[in-house]
């Protein structure tokens, strides 16, 4: 699990991160603080893995937090996600080590793109001692490149498109596994593949729903029936 430390002096900005950061797997918050100070308390007693780090904050900026961390030897990660997009800006965040930067206002899919490329960079370190040049490629040089060259194994992109395309029929609807089994004519073992994928990605949610009588059960629901970054993968 990454440990993810979120630092924005806005609130409200800070929770939209956590709603985001909370919907794709593998990520955990580890705690949200509103100013470099805080941040470095927190770091001080909590092992974190990656920053979504402001840049414009009363008191010491992003940018100095950044710098002061790399001149103590932490090499923790960063993500800076700031209304900044000067070019000095950007120039020094990547100077210090800043995996990627993300300029406000952005949308889900950007913050989507960053973490997935961030955990798939830190499973193939932890995984293999040795890289290949396609391998650091993939990770690093071609984040750019549509998503749906990385379907994972399991998952047909045409089955997919026909799953996307009756849940968006669905029109936000609750269904289970077994009902969009029956839609789609697969097993519900496989389904449940392609139901998990998506809500990985942030297009499904699932609720746990009780009803009258019985044991209380899971259904899926859309989140946004028109968003992009679906389009990526089909």
């Amino acid at each position: 699990m990454i440990k993810v430390l979120i630092v924005d002096d806005d609130p409200m900005v800070a929770e939209f991160n956590r709603r985001y950061v909370e919907l794709v797997e593998g990520f955990k918050i580890e705690a949200i603080v509103h100013s470099a100070n805080e941040a470095l308390e927190i770091l001080n007693k909590v092992d974190v893995d990656l920053i979504l780090l402001d840049i414009f904050m009363p008191g010491m900026n992003g940018l100095d937090l950044l710098i002061q961390l790399r001149q103590v030897g932490k090499g923790v990660d960063v993500i800076v996600i700031t209304a900044a997009c000067d070019r000095h800006s950007i120039k020094k965040a990547l100077q210090f080590g800043a995996v990627d930067y993300i300029i406000k206002p952005f949308e889900f899919e950007r913050l989507n793109s960053a973490l997935l490329a961030y955990k798939g960079l830190a499973n193939l370190m932890e995984d293999q001692d040795r890289l290949s040049q396609v391998e650091l490629d993939q990770c690093v040089l071609y984040k750019e490149q549509p998503l749906s060259m990385q379907l994972p194994k399991g998952i047909d992109r045409n089955t997919l498109n026909v799953t996307w395309e009756q849940i968006k029929e669905l029109d936000r609807s609750l269904f289970s596994t077994e009902e969009m089994a029956k839609y789609i004519g697969i097993s519900r073992v496989s389904m449940r593949k392609y139901l998990e994928f998506l809500r990985q990605i942030g297009s499904l949610k699932l609720e746990l729903i009780y009803g009258t009588v019985g044991r209380p059960v899971y259904k899926y629901r859309c989140v946004n029936s028109v968003n992009n970054h679906i389009k990526r993968y089909l």
